[in-house]
């Protein structure tokens, strides 16, 4: 019974913990792992593009995006999380800052797969972490980009200040 009550107050972090401290990297991932994982290393993020004149383009762009980010010697393990999703890509990301490894990102930015996958997966297995209120922040926000409500000036404020909530 003790155990139980350790496992549940510590989630999944114990569940992926060797008795040495270690950590132990699953042949296929779990639920948990994955809530974890982001918890720990991911994020959902709204990139705010304003409109682009030079093309024609009248209105601002919303980009929604579910990442974990990690460092390049953990790409095996970026590929299970694309494996767990079966969707996302994986993409190098080289690291210009001082003191910074090189990574790579595991990515969804598809919105059909950021409704209907990324977010009812997160409802239904919570985040743990401060990384919920982003969630939670990112959902209304996907939300209105898909009405497109980002066209008008009423929507693109009320995207702008669920915004500058995030990430605080």
């Amino acid at each position: 019974m003790g155990d139980a009550i350790q496992l549940n107050k510590f989630g999944s972090q114990l569940r992926h913990s060797t008795p040495s401290g270690g950590r132990i990297k699953p042949s296929k991932l779990s639920a948990d792992y994955i809530v974890g994982l982001t918890d720990g290393e991911g994020s959902f993020t709204v990139y705010l593009n304003p409109p682009n004149k030079k093309h024609g383009s009248v209105n601002y762009r919303i980009q929604c995006r579910y990442y974990i980010k990690m460092r390049e010697d953990e790409l095996p393990l970026l590929e299970k999380v694309k494996d767990f999703w079966g969707c996302g890509k994986v993409y190098f990301q080289k690291e210009y800052r001082e003191n910074q490894r090189d990574n790579y990102r595991f990515e969804i930015f598809n919105y059909d797969l950021l409704k209907n996958v990324v977010v009812p997966f997160f409802k239904e297995h919570e985040l743990r972490s401060k990384r919920i209120k982003d969630f939670h922040l990112f959902c209304q926000i996907l939300d209105l980009a898909i009405k497109k409500a980002h066209q008008t000036k009423k929507g693109l404020k009320k995207i702008k200040k669920l915004k500058e909530q995030m990430h605080a």
